[in-house]
C-alpha cells in the first residue's frame, strides 16, 4: 500500500475516532501502572472464537505471574474487524488512539498489509498469530511481526507430498486476496524447484457465493489435472467442498490437498461435525505442527475447563501474549519509559474536523521491537524465538489424512529432515535408524475410499478423442500412409503407438488427422508447432528428435534410431588381367621385393658358417637366398635354419609374411566384390569443402541442420521428393542438373538403398537421434508412452513390427566408401620391427665373429716366430679379403683351430698340410 492510500483510510478512519489525547504520564522512570496492548481479530470467526478466550487465559496468566510485569497490570483492548478490509483498518486506528504499546492480530492478511503502514509510522509493533501471507516479512513492514509460520514453509511441505507421489502437475484453488495470492506464489516457487508446476490457477473472488464457487468448479473440471490443492479462508472454505461434492469431485480418481485452513476448521469443532467429515472424505490437510511439552500439557488442562474449541492458532495466540510481556518487561528493566509523543504529520491536519492528533507515536517503540526480536522462550506451541529472516524457529507440519469420522496423521514435514513418519522433534533429538525415516508417509485412503494413488490426471477432451496429427506422405510411405481403413491410416509409426497405447492401464479415445497437402512431404517442424499451439493433441509418424523440436513439445523414448547419412553413386569395378596387382600400390610392390631380398640375405649371412644347406659355388649360393626370400611368402621353403640369431629373424619374418599375406587377400576380395565410389565424396568433411549440389528429403530438419550447423550455402541445397528424386538426381550428377550426394536419415537411406543398389552409403551416420511421438509440453501421457515402448522393446514386439513393414530388402547397404590400394604406410611399422631384428641379429652376428677373428690372429702369431712371421706377412689375416676368408670358413673350423695350443719351437712347415688348414689363403696386399 502506498502512503496515498494510507492517507484516504486515516481520514476515513478519523470520522470514527474520539477527539481523545492519551496524555504522557510516563515520563518518569518508575513502572507504570498499567500497560495496555491491543487484539484486532473476527470475533464470530472459526479463528477468532478460539483466540478470545486463549488471549484471555494469557492476559489473566501474566497478571497472576509475579516474576513478570511486577507492579503494573497488562490489560487487553479487543476490536472486532467483522471480517472486513474496511472495518479491520477502522478499528486498528481505533486501538492505535489507546496508546497501546503492542497490537495482537490481525488474523487476515489483507487487514495486515493495509494496518502495517500504521503501525510503521505510529512505532507499535503488529504481532501477528495467523496471517502467513509471506510477503508480510518484507523489509516493507519492519513492524511486523509473524508468531505464527509462514505460508512459505507450509507450501514447501505441499510441494515435497506432490513430488513424493510423483505428480507433475496440479491446479490451485485459491482465494483472490493478499493472503491467496501470497501463498499461491509461494507455491509455484516451491514446485519449480521440484520441476513441478501450476498448471492453472482458479480465483475465487473473497466472500464468493456458492453458485460462483460451483462454476469455477466446473472449469476446473474439465482440465487434465485431478490435483488440486485448496488455499481459501476456513469460514467459507467448506462451500468448496460442498460444490465439489454435487460436481462428483470428490470420487475416485481426484486428489485434493487443503492448507491448514481446513484443520483449523476441523478443530474448532467440539466433537468434529459429521458434515465436514462427510464433505472432506479423502482429504489430506496440513496442520502446523505443536510437539508435547509440560507447559502445553499444564495450559490445556486449564484450556478445556474454559472450552474445547481451538486449533493451532489458539495457542499462537496465547504465546503472543506472553512474548509482549516478555518484550515488556526486558524493556522495562532496562530504564525505558513508556511514552507517546504527537505524530508531526499529522499535527499538519491539526483543525480539521477529522481530528487526526488523537494518533500518537510510541517514542520507543523501535527498543520495544527489539525485544520482541530477541525473545527466546518456551510457550505452549514450541519455543518463540525468531530467525534473522524474522520467521518462528523449526516450522513443521503434521501431514493428515480425513478419512471415516476423524482425522489421521501419515507423517510429518519440517524444513529441516523434509518428510518422514517420525516427528520432527525426534528426528533432530536422536539418530534414528535410516530403514525407519525412509518410509516417508503413511498409507493414505484417498476420495473414493481407494488406498491406490490416484493417477492425478485425465483427458481433458470433454469426452472427445484424442486429435492426433499424422504427416501426409508421398514418399516412404511404410512409416506412415493413407488408408481407407477405420484408422485412415496405416504404417510401421501407426502400428507402433497402436501396440503402445494398449499397453496403458487406462483407455484412450483418439483419431488420426492427416497433416500435409497432399503433393509434397509435409514440415515436420510445421507439425510439431502445431501440437506446441494445441491445434493436436499429439503428432505420430515419422519425427525425428531434434533440439529445436525438443524445447517446443515432450518426446516420447524413440522407438527406432535414426540420424543423418550421406549416399552417393557408386559402380562395381569391372576385373582385368592385372586385377590381382591392385590389393598393393607399385611402391608396395617395390619395397615388398626388396625387404624379401634382404631377410633372404641377413638369414644366409647367419647360416653361411654353420649350415651346410647354405654354403656352395657362388651361382648356388646365390639361388638358395632369392628361392629361400620368395619361398616364406607361402611358407614353403625348404632350407632349415639351425642357428639361433636365424631362427630368430626368421620368426618374425614369418610373422609379417602372415600379415601381409592376410591383407593382400583381404584386399583383393574386396576390390573384385564391392563398389567403388563414382563421385569422389569420400566422407563429409570432402562434402562439406566442395561446391557440389547436395540434395535433402523435402520435410526434413536436414534442410535447417546443413545450413545452420555446417553452414553450407542455400543455394547449394536441391530438394528432392521421392526416392525416384533421389535415383535421377545421383545420375545427372551435380554439373547436369542433379547433385553429388544426398543427406538423408538413416530409415530413409535404407529403404532407397533397398531398391536401389546402384547406390551407397558414404562413412558413418555423423548424428545421433531417433524417432518419437510428439506431445504438449509436460503431458503425462508422454511419460506413459515411453514406458509402453520400453515394454514392447523388452518383449520383442517392436522388432516384430520392424520386421513386418521394413524387411526384405533386394540388396544390402555397404557403409564403405570403396576400397583403394594399400600403400607403405599401412605396414610401416610392420617393416620397421623386421628391420630392427635383422639388425640387431647382425650386429650380434658380427661381434661375435670379431671377438673369434681376435683369437684366431693371436692363436697364428703365435705359432710363427718372428722370422716366419716377415717371411709370411703377405699371407697374414690383417686385410679385407683375409677376414672375408674367415668368415666364410665353416664355425666347426674355426673351433677347432683355437682349440689348438703353441708347442714351443716345433713349428709346422708352411707346406704342411696342418700348415695349410690353420694359415689363411696368402693375399696380395
Amino acid at each position: 500500500m502506498g502512503s496515498a492510500h494510507f492517507a484516504a483510510l486515516l481520514l476515513c478512519a478519523c470520522m470514527f475516532v474520539s477527539g481523545t489525547v492519551a496524555a504522557n504520564q510516563n515520563g518518569n522512570l518508575t513502572r507504570p501502572a498499567e500497560v495496555r496492548i491491543g487484539a484486532l481479530f473476527t470475533f464470530d470467526s472459526v479463528i477468532g472464537k478460539a483466540v478470545r478466550p486463549a488471549i484471555e487465559l494469557a492476559v489473566a496468566d501474566v497478571n497472576a505471574d509475579p516474576s513478570i510485569l511486577w507492579g503494573t497490570k497488562l490489560s487487553v483492548l479487543m476490536q472486532d474487524t467483522n471480517c472486513s478490509g474496511f472495518v479491520g483498518t477502522i478499528e486498528a486506528l481505533q486501538l492505535l488512539a489507546n496508546d497501546v504499546v503492542a497490537v495482537l492480530g490481525p488474523q487476515s492478511s489483507a487487514v495486515a498489509h493495509v494496518i502495517s503502514h500504521a503501525v510503521n509510522e505510529l512505532h507499535v509493533p503488529l504481532i501477528s498469530f495467523a496471517a502467513t501471507d509471506p510477503t508480510l516479512s518484507s523489509l516493507e513492514y519492519p513492524y511486523f511481526v509473524r508468531a505464527t509460520q509462514s505460508d512459505y514453509y507450509q507450501m514447501g511441505a505441499i510441494a515435497a507430498i506432490i513430488s513424493q507421489y510423483q505428480w507433475k502437475q496440479v491446479i490451485a484453488i485459491y482465494v483472490d486476496d493478499d493472503y491467496g495470492r501470497g501463498g499461491i506464489t509461494a507455491l509455484g516457487d516451491a514446485l519449480a524447484k521440484r520441476k513441478c508446476k501450476i498448471s492453472y490457477k482458479a480465483k475465487l473472488p473473497p466472500g464468493a457465493a456458492k453458485i460462483t464457487i460451483k462454476d469455477i468448479l466446473m472449469q476446473v473440471n474439465d482440465m487434465e489435472s485431478r490435483v488440486y490443492v485448496i488455499h481459501v479462508n476456513p469460514d467459507s472454505g467448506l462451500n468448496v467442498f460442498s460444490a465439489a461434492k454435487s460436481l462428483g469431485m470428490m470420487s475416485s480418481g481426484y486428489v485434493w490437498i487443503a492448507t491448514d485452513w481446513l484443520s483449523a476448521v476441523i478443530d474448532s469443532s467440539v466433537h468434529g461435525n459429521p458434515d465436514v467429515m462427510e464433505l472432506t472424505q479423502g482429504v489430506l490437510a496440513l496442520r502446523q505442527h505443536i510437539a508435547d511439552s509440560d507447559i502445553q500439557h499444564a495450559f490445556l488442562s486449564k484450556w478445556n475447563n474454559l472450552t474445547r474449541n481451538g486449533s493451532s492458532y489458539f495457542m499462537h495466540a496465547y504465546d503472543s501474549v506472553w512474548l509482549v510481556a516478555h518484550a515488556v518487561e526486558q524493556f522495562l528493566r532496562e530504564g525505558n519509559a513508556i511514552s507517546f509523543s504527537a505524530d508531526p504529520n499529522l499535527q499538519a491536519k491539526k483543525g480539521s474536523s477529522l481530528q487526526l492528533d488523537s494518533l500518537s507515536i510510541f517514542n520507543s517503540g523501535d527498543k520495544l521491537l527489539e525485544k520482541v526480536w530477541s525473545a527466546n522462550f518456551s510457550g505452549v506451541s514450541g519455543p518463540v524465538q525468531f530467525t534473522l529472516d524474522r520467521d518462528l524457529v523449526h516450522p513443521a507440519y503434521d501431514i493428515l489424512n480425513i478419512g471415516g469420522t476423524g482425522l489421521r496423521t501419515i507423517g510429518y514435514w519440517s524444513n529441516s529432515s523434509g518428510l518422514s513418519v517420525v516427528a520432527p522433534e525426534s528426528l533432530s533429538s536422536s539418530a534414528l535408524d535410516s530403514s525407519v525415516n525412509n518410509v516417508e508417509l503413511h498409507s493414505v485412503i484417498w476420495p473414493g475410499q481407494t488406498s491406490e494413488k490416484p493417477r492425478g490426471w485425465v483427458f481433458s477432451y470433454h469426452g472427445k478423442p484424442m486429435r492426433i496429427g499424422v504427416p501426409l506422405r508421398m514418399s516412404y510411405k511404410e512409416f506412415v500412409m493413407q488408408d481407407n481403413g477405420p484408422d485412415g491410416v496405416k504404417g510401421f509409426a501407426i502400428d507402433v503407438f497402436k501396440a503402445a497405447i494398449s499397453l496403458l492401464p487406462y483407455p484412450v479415445s483418439y483419431k488420426f488427422v492427416l497433416f500435409g497437402d497432399g503433393l509434397k512431404n509435409p514440415s515436420y517442424s510445421e507439425l510439431v508447432q502445431k501440437v506446441s499451439e494445441n491445434y493436436f493433441d499429439a503428432a505420430v509418424g515419422d519425427i525425428a528428435i531434434v533440439t529445436n523440436r525438443t524445447r517446443l513439445v515432450d518426446f516420447t523414448q524413440p522407438y527406432i534410431e535414426s540420424g543423418l547419412i550421406i549416399v552417393a553413386p557408386a559402380r562395381v569395378i569391372e576385373s582385368n588381367a592385372w586385377a590381382f596387382l591392385k590389393p598393393f600400390t607399385f611402391q608396395m610392390w617395390c619395397v615388398l621385393v626388396v625387404i624379401f631380398l634382404f631377410v633372404g640375405a641377413v638369414v644366409w649371412i647367419l647360416e653361411h658358417r654353420t649350415n651346410t644347406e647354405f654354403r656352395g659355388p657362388p651361382r648356388q649360393q646365390i639361388m638358395t637366398v632369392c628361392w629361400f626370400s620368395f619361398s616364406t611368402m607361402f611358407f614353403a621353403h625348404r632350407e632349415n635354419t639351425v642357428s639361433a640369431l636365424g631362427r630368430f629373424v626368421l620368426l618374425i619374418w614369418l610373422f609379417a609374411v602372415l600379415i601381409i599375406n592376410s591383407s593382400y587377400t583381404a584386399n583383393l576380395t574386396s576390390l573384385l566384390t564391392v563398389q567403388e565410389l563414382t563421385s569422389g565424396i569420400q566422407g563429409l568433411d570432402s562434402l562439406i569443402s566442395s561446391s557440389s549440389a547436395i540434395g535433402y528429403q523435402v520435410g526434413s530438419f536436414s534442410r535447417n541442420y546443413l545450413m545452420d550447423e555446417l553452414n553450407i550455402a542455400e543455394s547449394r541445397l536441391v530438394p528432392l521428393n521421392s526416392p525416384s528424386d533421389y535415383a535421377r538426381a545421383l545420375e545427372l550428377g551435380s554439373g547436369n542438373g542433379g547433385v553429388a550426394a544426398i543427406i538423408d536419415e538413416l530409415p530413409y537411406v535404407e529403404i532407397f538403398l533397398s531398391k536401389y543398389c546402384k547406390f551407397k552409403t558414404v562413412g558413418q551416420v555423423f548424428t545421433k537421434s531417433g524417432w518419437g511421438f510428439a506431445f504438449p509440453r509436460d503431458s503425462p501421457l508422454a511419460e506413459d508412452l515411453s514406458t509402453a515402448i520400453l515394454a514392447l522393446s523388452e518383449n520383442g514386439n517392436l522388432q516384430r513390427i520392424h520386421d513386418e513393414w521394413l524387411s526384405g530388402t533386394e540388396c544390402a547397404a555397404d557403409n564403405g566408401a570403396g576400397s583403394n590400394s594399400l600403400s607403405l604406410s599401412s605396414f610401416w611399422g610392420l617393416f620397421l620391427i623386421c628391420g630392427l631384428a635383422c639388425l640387431v641379429a647382425l650386429v650380434i652376428f658380427f661381434l661375435r665373429i670379431f671377438c673369434q677373428y681376435s683369437r684366431y690372429s693371436n692363436q697364428v702369431e703365435a705359432q710363427f716366430p718372428e722370422p716366419q712371421q716377415i717371411l709370411n706377412r703377405p699371407a697374414r689375416l690383417t686385410t679385407i679379403k683375409s677376414l672375408i676368408s674367415f668368415v666364410d670358413k665353416k664355425e666347426e673350423e674355426v673351433k677347432n683351430a683355437l682349440k689348438k695350443r703353441p708347442n714351443g719351437s716345433q713349428h709346422p712347415s708352411i707346406g704342411s698340410t696342418e700348415a695349410q688348414s690353420t694359415l689363411p689363403p696368402t693375399s696380395t696386399a
